[in-house]
């Protein structure tokens, strides 16, 4: 189940190692993700003000997101990520490869 996929988000891989991935997702207006599965927990931070439709399979929950918020997700989530505004929308993702590290104090 996804959107029909137009327009494609664009990804600009930042960085990919054993630790983390990070990626820079940039949607013009109506882009999406297309359907995926996340295979690590994340992170994402706004880069711009948005008008985020997530579709988890099943329903389309349209969230209203400002340039520097940020929120995470666990792993194993699937969904696509569209665009629903008039601007063009970006984020940073950060997908984390090891478990967190013990504390050292």
């Amino acid at each position: 189940m996804s959107f029909k996929c137009v327009i494609p988000a664009t990804p600009s891989l930042y960085k990919d190692d054993a630790d983390s991935r990070v990626t820079r997702w940039d949607f013009p207006p109506g882009a999406s993700t297309g359907w995926h599965e996340h295979g690590w927990p994340y992170v994402v931070v706004m880069l711009t003000d948005a008008q985020m439709h997530v579709h988890d399979g099943t329903d389309v929950t349209v969230i209203a997101r400002r340039a520097g918020e940020s929120y995470a997700r666990p792993v194993g989530v699937q969904h696509d990520i569209l665009n629903g505004g008039d601007a063009p929308m970006a984020f940073i993702e950060i997908e984390l490869k090891q478990p967190p590290y013990p504390s050292s104090g």
